[in-house]
């Protein structure tokens, strides 16, 4: 792998393992209503994104609307309706994951995110023709035997599993193919789009519920929007310039693995001999899925990139 790939698989798992990490801070924010916290969530990544790309990256703006421009009608029509598409299917990830914690319950709202890796390795193979090893799909199906292990609840619950995954996958796929701009700037104008759907459905942008003023509720909410918001949405986007979605898709099973683990190690909740069982085989999913990668990092002969399971392929510009 090259230096510059292992940076993106790099992104790809500190990325992973930030919202790994998410439910310490939430818990601090437990008694606020969820659609509180994801509305100023929301409002505050807007503002921080922003800033930082108005004050330090002026030339990526320039660079950026140099480029569009340079693009043919059809094809900026293109890349500004893949732009668009990947923030809806963010806003819906969110707000479905809300209305499922809120109105469905807690588990299919967890367990969407468990199928999610599934159904974005899955896509990268079938509609971006990214390629899978024997080996990359025995991984994905030691994954899926895990998720079965888990999976529990009616048809409803199910269903919302699998919006809430199909709506992130989706997301996920859209990135991987919106090549040419600035990350950071395609995450403002989804974070913009985003809010234009969200905030306005709140009582709290008409003022019918005045703000909180706890400075416990502003320290914790500012975390959450800049350290697990706005970092890990543009590291996944950056990994996603040289590693595959499959191969993201995969790394993002990291996230239920550090979860649990923190459930366990740091909040002392109770887990059963299913959980441990179907937990251990995402973890052997996932290093057998990127035992490619794993092993020429420890191969210090090794100073080309390695493309024979799909390391490294990039998506064709929108353009062409």
């Amino acid at each position: 792998m090259s230096s510059a790939n292992l940076k993106h698989f790099a992104a790809a798992v500190g990325a992973t393992a930030i919202w790994g990490t998410f439910s310490i801070p939430l818990r601090n924010l437990k008694e606020y209503p969820p659609n509180e916290v994801i509305n100023y969530r929301l409002g505050l990544s807007l503002i921080i994104t922003w800033l930082i790309i108005l004050l330090f990256r002026k030339d990526k703006i320039r660079q950026d609307i140099s480029y569009i421009k340079s693009l043919s009608r059809k094809n900026r029509i293109k890349l500004l309706k893949f732009i668009s598409l990947a923030g809806l299917f963010l806003t819906g990830n969110w707000v479905s994951f809300l209305y499922a914690v809120n109105y469905v319950n807690l588990k299919s709202a967890a367990f969407g995110y468990m199928i999610c890796p599934l159904i974005t390795a899955m896509g990268g193979f079938f509609l971006l023709k990214e390629h899978l090893s024997i080996t990359k799909l025995s991984s994905i199906g030691i994954a899926l035997i895990s998720v079965f292990l888990l999976a529990h609840g009616s048809m409803l619950d199910v269903l919302w599993s699998i919006f809430i995954a199909a709506t992130y996958s989706s997301y996920l796929l859209l990135q991987r193919v919106i090549v040419g701009l600035d990350k950071l700037n395609v995450l403002g104008l989804q974070l913009i789009l985003s809010a234009l759907v969200i905030i306005p459905l709140s009582s709290y942008f008409f003022g019918t519920i005045p703000p909180p003023t706890a400075t416990h509720f502003w320290t914790n909410i500012l975390v959450v929007a800049f350290l697990f918001t706005v970092v890990p949405l543009f590291l996944v986007s950056y990994s996603l310039i040289g590693i595959p979605s499959s191969t993201l898709g995969i790394i993002v099973y990291l996230n239920p693995i550090i979860a649990f683990s923190i459930a366990f190690l740091y909040f002392e909740e109770e887990i059963n001999q299913n959980q441990l069982i179907a937990y251990s085989l995402l973890l052997a999913s996932v290093f057998l899925f990127n035992w490619g990668s794993i092993s020429i990092l420890f191969d210090k002969q090794s100073l080309t990139p390695n493309f024979t399971e799909g390391e490294g392929l990039i998506i064709s510009d929108p353009q062409t």
